[in-house]
């Protein structure tokens, strides 16, 4: 294995990426919009099928949900998951500051037991994503 980038069902994929880009400093790097069209922008206006992002190494792609139910033949009952991304990051302290009015907030920054610092937020679409960093 080689890398894991997870496909998450999304509502609106240009409300995704503008969160991660805008919030969260990542770029976008590959969009498809409803005629399948492919591109490495995004217009106003468009409607969006699929899109990748990447910060770092960090990668994640955001389908539309009835796109995603069609491609893979599943039922997605509501967006948003019960589990979490765990990202490592260089300067959690510094990230934290830079989005906690931007974010719910699920919990906030705070030392761990085992040597770490980190906080959990919510994107648009309810996934919860922790950021930590040591020490």
């Amino acid at each position: 294995m080689k890398q894991l980038t997870p496909n998450l069902a999304v509502e609106n994929v240009a409300q995704s990426v503008k969160f991660y880009s805008e919030v969260l400093g990542f770029t976008l790097k590959m969009c498809v919009d409803e005629n399948r069209n492919p591109g490495d922008t995004m217009e106003k206006g468009k409607r969006y099928l699929w899109a990748n992002v990447m910060h770092g190494s960090v990668g994640m792609m955001f389908q539309q949900k009835q796109n995603f139910e069609a491609d893979l033949g599943v039922r997605v009952e509501k967006t948003g998951a019960s589990m979490s991304f765990y990202i490592e990051v260089e300067d959690v302290v510094l990230l934290y500051e830079a989005v906690k009015s931007q974010a719910v907030i699920h919990k906030v920054l705070e030392s761990t037991f085992y040597g770490t610092k980190e906080f959990y937020i919510e994107d648009p679409d309810g996934y919860i994503l922790g950021f930590s960093s040591r020490g």
